[in-house]
């Protein structure tokens, strides 16, 4: 056991407006499994890179170990993969390569084939097994289940499960539950670290935030009260300061001077006290930073009283006249939500391409009603560019309500003059879902929706489903979010 200690750590990128971290201390048993997770944008990765080494920060890292991190680049991947692997880890012997496969589930063929054909899954593991068997080294593992089928997610589940010694960045729920023991979340206003799975960290988040729900309304009344008693002091000094100018009235007792004194005096104590609120009210407004809202996401669906929408009867899609997957049929109704889930590669997104009307292979019957409105959400990200107004313009979507879907999501006023090209992956499905939901539809296909999105908006998403009882046909592998917004599973088969 040894310790990755973090004192006073501060950091912010060049001609940012605030920093990601700020005078933050915590430690860190490299023998704990942790889950780091914390809404996009709000340093996870950075993080990750600044255990790395690869950014100047202030404060101290102290650790006495090596750091790997996970996706590991892999400069030549026209190779086999056994030559991958003992490039990563050259002491590794070739039984403890085939008992770490076995670990996954995994046949060993995958070592001799070239690791550039090998299905994102399979590098996944190829790459996951080459670092722990390096030895001796502590794992920075940066969100590994994107685009990862259930059964190979369960894989990796099983195979972390025996492991230790790890940060996992992640937001599938499910997945954090299963694998790690301690909990790193990046909050608004700290970092705190909790024993525990996810789960366990979110029953005392929201017990937490209750609470602090509760003494926020008291502290809101109370700034109000010194808002108040601010803006009077204020008046007071400004009246006070019109003292000093009065004209000497000789027929009075107090002569100018005097007056000017006693202004000046009252002026600089009003001042003092004017001070002292608003310290006062900078510290209780400070309190109700930390509390993570999921503010509703409003989602108007055009309604159809004509069903089915969509029909398909003993369904095949067919690549190169060869059929994919077993015949499927089914209907799609007004209000139901679909889930598609089977293996990669086995024609999930393209049942969804043929619903959009692209051109698709496929035998058996397929009906859809006619005009029927349609939403689509796309794995695809490559073509973003252009700013979110332009974006919204292009679309003819109302960029107010656009730009308002993106602020609840956790973007913010200095994300909407950024280069869409340049947003991290988990603002860019933003993008994609905020436009979808701004979209008024019969029904929302959505293709991965959820690769890259930070747990809170995928718990936001999920509400606003439920709340608007919108019809969905998706392809997601969050066991999660499935469990909880689908009606009905088909399940594709070979």
């Amino acid at each position: 056991m040894s310790l990755i200690s973090v004192n006073n750590l501060t950091f912010g990128y060049d001609g940012s407006y605030n920093n990601i971290f700020e005078d933050v201390s915590f430690n860190i048993d490299t023998d704990w499994k942790l889950g780091l997770i914390g809404r996009n944008g709000k340093g996870k990765t950075t993080f990750l890179k600044l255990l790395q080494g690869k950014y100047e920060y202030k404060g101290t890292i102290s650790k006495n170990v090596d750091v790997d991190y996970f996706p590991f680049e892999v400069t030549n991947k026209d190779r086999m993969s056994i030559e991958i692997v003992n490039e990563i880890a050259p002491n590794a012997e070739d039984w403890e390569i085939i008992k770490e496969l076995n670990l996954l589930n995994t046949n060993t063929e995958i070592l001799y084939m070239n690791f550039n054909l090998l299905s994102g899954g399979e590098q996944v593991k190829i790459l996951l097994i080459s670092l722990f068997l390096k030895g001796n080294n502590f794992l920075l593992i940066d969100e590994p289940t994107n685009h990862l089928d259930i059964e190979t997610r369960n894989n990796l589940v099983s195979y972390l499960e025996k492991k230790k010694g790890f940060i996992l960045v992640s937001h599938d729920r499910n997945f954090l539950d299963k694998v790690v023991n301690h909990i790193i979340a990046i909050n608004n206003t700290n970092i705190e670290i909790q024993q525990g799975n996810f789960s366990s960290w979110k029953k005392n988040k929201d017990k937490q935030d209750n609470f602090e729900i509760v003494q926020n309304k008291r502290l809101q009344k109370d700034i109000n009260k010194l808002e108040v008693a601010s803006k009077n002091l204020a008046k007071w000094s400004k009246e006070a300061e019109k003292g000093k100018s009065k004209k000497y009235n000789p027929e009075t007792t107090i002569d100018k001077g005097y007056v000017g004194h006693k202004a000046s005096k009252m002026m600089k104590s009003s001042k003092v006290m004017e001070q002292k609120i608003q310290k006062e009210i900078d510290e209780k407004a400070n309190l109700l930073k930390n509390i993570d809202i999921n503010e509703d996401l409003k989602i108007i669906p055009l309604k159809n009283n004509k069903n089915p929408l969509v029909l398909a009867d003993k369904l095949q899609i067919k690549y190169n006249e060869q059929a994919i997957f077993k015949p499927i049929s089914f209907e799609v109704d007004d209000g139901d939500r679909i889930a598609i889930i089977g293996k990669n590669g086995i024609g999930k997104s393209s049942i969804l391409k043929l619903i959009i009307g692209k051109e698709i292979q496929y035998t058996g019957e397929f009906k859809k009603i006619n005009n029927l409105k349609i939403s689509y959400v796309s794995q695809d990200t490559e073509y973003l560019n252009g700013n979110l107004k332009s974006f919204a313009q292009e679309n003819k979507i109302d960029e107010s309500i656009f730009k308002a879907m993106l602020v609840k999501m956790g973007l913010t006023k200095y994300d909407f003059d950024t280069n869409i090209q340049d947003m991290s992956e988990g603002q860019k499905k933003k993008v994609l879902i905020a436009k979808s939901i701004s979209e008024q539809a019969n029904i929302y296909i959505w293709d991965e929706p959820l690769n890259y999105i930070d747990i809170l908006t995928r718990e936001q998403i999920e509400d606003a489903i439920l709340n608007y009882n919108i019809t969905i046909i998706f392809v997601e592998h969050d066991e999660t979010f499935i469990e909880k917004v689908a009606t009905k599973i088909i399940n594709l088969e070979r």
